[in-house]
């Protein structure tokens, strides 16, 4: 049996895709009449009061957020009604389903033609070489006791590591922590801890071009996520240690401090800031808010992304590599950790007007600025800003500057990662629609 040729399938896949999405459009514009107009744009309508209510509960105490919870919920069943009593339960569900295919089917192409972009790629050298003195340090806290629940000290010392156990609730200098394991001839650095901690000791490897090795202990453990490791079980990250493959990525610098992931100013750095967010995070955000977002009491940020400006964001995101996606409140996952640039995400939201508009348009909304750089600069009215680094919280004099180190950081990983298989690239509809209408044997001219 002969083997369909990759780009046919793309190309077939494609044109199912287009005929998917048009005939999502076609259900919508046939249900038109009939009052079937006015049943969409209420839709529309309930979509933007929910995003009204969302920002008056967000940005307000007592009655106001009382009737912004009432109308965050309301406004969807409200829709949700309308579309049943008004016959369009139907058209909602064929437009839903065809548009789901067409997405199903765009994606489909676009990895059969294998257009998404791979994670890290490994060092030059292939293979890392085994360890003979590697040091790790492991915070037993971290992640509610992962340490100790996947008996990480153990392993690693039938590994042949040497573990730095940190004391709960002491404050341990862990970047001398790992230049004192460097002195006394350390071959490799690894930390068992949040990502916070995970860049300080980074920051030491990266100094001295030892590998590091990531063991994902932490509480969310973004930064091994987005280097393939399993976060479900930090014990197999020290496969690493006897069967490990070398990588070289990225290592962002904010005011001289190296971080792996973000560093967000504004709106969540205040918050970070607040002694009681370790213990009540939702809690403590809920009653921070009103005053940042409609108070006044935060401060508004003004930035420079290499020569472009930023003015007035409530809340600044500038992360190690960009993030795939385009969403303040999930940016999802980095493609790659060696592009040797920083994402730039910045939100600015006046009002509910704006909230609605944010909601509406996402991404497409003046209140969402994405950009990436080479070297950010943040300034603020005031001296010195809150700054959360991988979560850390700090106080930095203005102006802040954040940069981006190229492939800094040897990252030493299992050659086994379950996250490592490359993940799907942004929706390119005009590249499906060069696809879907290209003939056979000219595939040559949609890359170009």
């Amino acid at each position: 049996m002969s083997k369909v040729d990759p780009s046919d399938r793309a190309r077939t896949l494609a044109r199912y895709a287009l005929l998917a999405a048009g005939a999502a459009v076609l259900v919508v514009l046939l249900s038109l009449g009939d009052g079937g107009s006015l049943v969409i744009l209420g839709g529309l309508a309930g979509l933007a009061l929910c995003a009204v209510g969302a920002w008056w509960f967000l940005a307000h105490r007592g009655a106001l957020r009382v009737w912004g919870a009432v109308l965050a919920v309301a406004a969807p069943v409200a829709v949700l009604v309308l579309f049943l009593t008004g016959g369009m339960w139907f058209t909602a569900l064929a437009a839903t389903a065809l548009w789901a295919a067409a997405l199903a089917c765009a994606r489909a192409a676009l990895r059969t033609e294998r257009r998404a972009e791979p994670g890290p790629a490994p060092a030059a050298a292939g293979p890392g070489r085994p360890p003979r003195r590697a040091v790790l340090i492991m915070n037993p806290a971290s992640g509610g006791g992962k340490v100790a629940r996947f008996g990480l000290v153990e392993r690693a010392e039938a590994l042949g590591a040497r573990v730095h156990l940190l004391e709960p609730g002491s404050h341990t200098d862990v970047a001398q922590l790992a230049r004192d394991a460097v002195a006394e001839g350390a071959d490799l650095l690894g930390v068992a801890g949040g990502d916070g901690t995970q860049a300080l000791v980074a920051a030491v490897a990266a100094e001295h071009g030892l590998p590091f090795l990531v063991i994902s202990a932490g509480t969310r453990n973004h930064f091994a996520m987005d280097l393939g490791l399993d976060r479900t079980d930090p014990s197999r990250c020290l496969d690493a240690l006897t069967d490990g493959v070398e990588l070289r990525v990225d290592l962002g610098d904010v005011a001289g401090r190296a971080f792996v992931n973000t560093v967000s100013f504004g709106v969540y750095a205040e918050i970070v800031q607040r002694p009681e967010y370790r213990d009540a995070k939702a809690g403590t955000a809920l009653d921070a808010l009103p005053d940042l977002l409609a108070g006044g009491a935060g401060e508004r940020l003004d930035a420079v992304a290499d020569r472009q400006t930023v003015d007035g964001q409530q809340a600044l995101l500038v992360s190690n590599n960009p993030y795939a996606g385009a969403d303040p409140l999930d940016v999802g996952r980095r493609p790659r950790l060696d592009r040797g640039e920083l994402g730039v995400l910045g939100v600015r939201v006046d009002g509910a007007a704006q909230a609605a508009d944010l909601a509406v348009r996402g991404a497409f909304s003046p209140a969402l600025t994405i950009l990436t750089a080479r070297r950010v600069e943040v300034t603020a009215a005031a001296p010195s800003i809150p700054v959360a680094v991988d979560g850390e919280a700090l106080t930095l004099p203005t102006p802040v500057v954040c940069t981006v180190r190229p492939r800094a950081l040897r990252v030493l990983v299992p050659r086994d990662r379950p996250g490592a298989a490359p993940q799907d690239p942004p929706l390119d509809w005009w590249w499906i629609a060069k696809v879907a209408l290209t003939r056979r044997g000219r595939e040559a001219d949609i890359a170009a």
